[in-house]
């Protein structure tokens, strides 16, 4: 993310307020979203530890085999 050009408003002599271009809040937002969309999957992998998985061209070739007898085709 680029660097955010804010003005810092000061209240008897405090940082108080930081205004934004709505660009750079947009951009920021968003940034944020990221940012817990990838504490949410890192804590989701944390969890399932060691549990055991597949590999999507396994998942494929199941699912595949799945839809393959429901349907009667091979």
């Amino acid at each position: 993310m680029s660097f955010v050009k804010a003005q810092v408003i000061e209240k008897n002599g405090k940082k108080e307020f930081a205004v934004l271009a709505y660009s750079d809040y947009v951009r920021l937002q968003e940034a944020l979203e990221e940012y817990d969309d990838l504490r949410c999957l890192r804590a989701a992998k944390a969890a399932e530890g060691g549990a055991p998985t597949i590999s999507l061209a396994e998942l494929r070739r199941r699912l595949k085999r799945r839809t393959g007898r429901r349907t009667g085709h091979s």
